[in-house]
């Protein structure tokens, strides 16, 4: 039974998921890119539908200021942001939801490997 208030729980609780079983498999002390390329292929696996490295432009006025690039979007719902071992959650965080604003979604996972495990968490953007 999902909680009502969630912002897509099935598919954050499958995109959780996938974090903690590569982590498990894969183990710590990669780069980033060998997370991501692992991510990518369970995403493949169970078949959720997904892009990498999407661009995603800050604009103005039809005028573009900015541009940037998401590790993923999943279902054309969620953006996932990996990161290894951060020694910046809350600018971490802050990236997530300027990417959320950008693109006026409503969900973003932040996710990120450390030694210690994955550790998560899920970023609303509360203007879309």
């Amino acid at each position: 039974m999902w909680r009502k208030d969630l912002v897509y729980p099935e598919l954050s609780y499958q995109i959780v998921g996938i974090l903690f079983e590569v982590y498990n498999q894969v183990g710590t002390g990669y780069p980033e890119k060998v997370y991501q390329r692992a991510v990518a292929q369970r995403l493949q696996q169970i078949r959720i539908p997904f892009s990498e490295q999407v661009p995603a432009n800050v604009s103005d006025k039809n005028e573009v200021l900015g541009r940037f690039f998401l590790d993923f979007l999943i279902d054309r719902k969620i953006i996932l942001e990996l990161k290894r071992n951060s020694r910046a959650p809350h600018k971490d965080m802050q990236q997530v939801l300027s990417y959320l604003k950008a693109t006026g979604l409503q969900l973003g996972i932040l996710a990120d490997f450390t030694a210690h495990g994955v550790q998560y968490r899920r970023i609303l953007n509360l203007n879309s």
